[in-house]
């Protein structure tokens, strides 16, 4: 639109010379009055025609100015408002990264203690068969034990028995 104005006003400035040109070789020619004032007012409209194109044009430069000004501002906005929301996910990502830093850690932690916690197992295990062996034999000595106890109390018996038929005897 500028370039369209601007080229208006070349233009109109182009016929106006010309104009003015023809009108002082009609002059020189001795032109006649009312065809003069004519020339003059046709000069006057031309003048005021490109006097509106000028202001017009200057009105719409600063028109644009202020659009290119506020689309600026606008631009400066967004960008800092990106900016900010890039740091705080830029922090976001960093604490995530320490908590996962650490969880890692205690991963590794719980990991180690569970290598020991089944190792501990595995050693208790192996305790558990030694005293179920240990266990078992005991109890074939208890049942050996029982057995002997039980021949030894039935034999104790047979003997009481056996005294009491012959303490009658040998008392008589």
């Amino acid at each position: 639109q500028l370039s369209e104005a601007n080229a208006n006003l070349s233009l109109a400035q182009t016929q106006h010379a010309l104009q003015l040109q023809q009108a002082r070789a009609q002059m020189n020619n001795m032109v006649p009055k009312e065809e003069l004032e004519q020339l003059q007012t046709s000069l006057r409209e031309e003048q005021c025609r490109a006097q509106h194109l000028q202001e017009s044009l200057h009105e719409q430069a600063e028109q644009m100015c202020r659009q290119l000004l506020r689309t600026r501002e606008e631009h400066e906005h967004l960008l800092q408002a990106a900016l900010e929301q890039a740091e705080g996910l830029q922090h976001n990502l960093r604490s995530a990264e320490a908590v996962l830093a650490e969880r890692s850690a205690q991963l590794k932690d719980a990991q180690a203690q569970l290598s020991r916690n089944k190792l501990m197992i595995k050693e208790l295990h192996e305790d558990n068969r030694g005293f179920a062996v240990a266990l078992q034999v005991a109890e074939l000595k208890h049942k050996s034990t029982e057995e002997k106890n039980q021949m030894l109390e039935e034999q104790t018996s047979a003997l009481k028995q056996l005294i009491g038929k012959i303490t009658p005897a040998s008392l008589s």
